[in-house]
């Protein structure tokens, strides 16, 4: 293949400006924030977990209380019935009074009993809320700075994108001065060689490969023609000779 000297140093140009997208994607890629996100999103969903949990515990909590609050009200009132029937000598039996006094005493132990498992239910609902509360700050802190870094992330990603948007149209505009058979074997050599299809011959080494040409690869470099292209034995990357290439 054959180009114009000046077509092949354009070339480098190309090849420089390809280099620069490949580092702002990979700086895309890389930014910290991607990982501070994905560490607070990790701490963040531990924590909702969690706060599931202790809201589902209050819940329980509180309707345990209300239930063993309504069994205290049913025998307050049992207790209390008992009593005004033995309050109004309605009861004449002895026997009969003697059960309901036995019935009376035995409602008291009862409600003290439930009494003390409100009590019980009422601690634990405490300590579930203290808990819902102490969760309920975390995760709105978490997601404080869940926030931020996203913001971060998208600032440095939006100024990224700018600048590879230049970067990209200046790539179309020195590409576009390229013959078209050329910039193919670039494009085609740069997807194989891990982003690099063309190189500067300096001082008689590949800046592609970075290995030193044997003499007898310098001197057919040397003996062809200013507009053939040629490519590094090595690497098999466009060579592009320059006054330093030391021919």
């Amino acid at each position: 293949m054959n180009a114009a000297p000046a077509d092949q140093i354009r070339l480098l140009d190309v090849q420089a400006l390809d280099v620069r997208l490949q580092q702002l994607a990979h700086k895309r890629r890389s930014l910290p924030e991607h990982a501070e996100i994905e560490a607070l999103t990790k701490d963040l969903t531990q924590l909702r977990d969690l706060l599931v949990a202790a809201q589902t515990e209050e819940s329980d909590c509180g309707r345990e209380q209300t239930k063993a609050e309504q069994d205290v009200d049913q025998v307050r009132q049992r207790a209390a019935r008992d009593q005004q029937r033995l309050d109004s000598g309605a009861v004449s039996s002895p026997k009969d009074l003697e059960n309901l006094q036995r019935e009376i005493v035995s409602l008291a132990k009862r409600q003290g009993d439930l009494e003390e498992i409100v009590l019980e239910v009422m601690e634990r609902r405490e300590s579930a809320q203290e808990r819902l509360t102490e969760l309920t700050e975390r995760v709105a802190a978490v997601q404080t700075k869940v926030d931020d870094a996203t913001a971060r992330r998208d600032a440095a990603q939006a100024e990224l994108d700018t600048e590879a948007a230049t970067v990209g149209k200046e790539r179309e505009l020195v590409a576009g001065a390229i013959p078209e058979d050329l910039l193919k074997l670039y494009d085609r050599l740069r997807e194989k060689q891990g982003g690099i299809g063309a190189a500067r011959l300096h001082q008689r080494r590949c800046e592609g490969c970075r290995l030193e040409l044997d003499i007898t690869e310098v001197n057919e470099i040397r003996a062809a023609a200013p507009d053939k292209v040629v490519r590094c034995e090595n690497c098999s990357r466009i060579l592009v000779r320059t006054a330093e290439s030391g021919l």
